[in-house]
């Protein structure tokens, strides 16, 4: 097994969801190499359970393991003189899909905090929406989706890259904080198309 502070960062944050009782979609899991920058990134995907395919609110998670962070992490595991720690740069989209009608941008902000649950001691910063309509091939009966993103870094101090312990303590509340989150966008009143999946009895 690979042992690295960015998978153990991948680790920490999948059980701190999975311990929220959200449902992985497997397919949506990615751990990607940038061939020509040298970043790792690793995306994936968790609604609630019972949803159906596609979900009708779903959290799409990303980590960012910068170049720079890496040759931080070296300079550090080295014991080499460096002012820079690395950081972990982490972007969590909320989406809620299948609508039958344009969403109000309004109405979805108004039951999503400013900022997320503090990871260590830093929060993600939410931006501003993005809407999507897909059409079918017909152009009748179009369905819409609308994005909400929290954006922001997590920097690796000397005790967290001394023990990698502490990033479980750091990450432990996303788990929860995404899980109500996903539920309050859930119970907002909007009419939503039949998943092409329906659930399984």
């Amino acid at each position: 097994m690979l042992d690295h502070v960015f998978t153990d960062a991948i680790g920490a944050l999948r059980d701190a969801i999975e311990d929220a009782l959200l449902e992985r979609v497997a397919s949506e899991e990615r751990f990607q190499s940038d061939m020509l920058l040298g970043d790792l990134s690793w995306e994936t995907s968790y609604s609630l359970p019972g949803e159906g395919a596609p979900a009708r609110v779903r959290a799409d998670i990303t980590l960012l393991w910068s170049t720079w962070s890496q040759t931080a992490y070296r300079d550090w595991f080295l014991d080499e003189d460096s002012t820079d720690l690395p950081r972990i740069e982490i972007g969590i989209t909320l989406r809620v899909q299948r609508l039958a009608a344009p969403p109000d941008p309004a109405t979805i902000l108004s039951a999503l905090p400013a900022a997320t649950a503090p990871i260590g001691n830093e929060s993600l910063a939410r931006s501003g929406p993005t809407t999507e309509t897909v059409y079918p091939v017909t152009l009748d009966e179009p369905e819409y989706a609308i994005e909400i993103s929290y954006e922001g870094s997590y920097e690796l101090d000397e005790k967290t890259l001394a023990d990698g312990s502490t990033l479980d303590e750091d990450f432990a509340s996303m788990g929860g904080w995404i899980t109500a989150t996903l539920v309050k966008l859930g119970d907002i009143q909007l009419s939503y198309r039949p998943p092409s999946e329906p659930i399984e009895p």
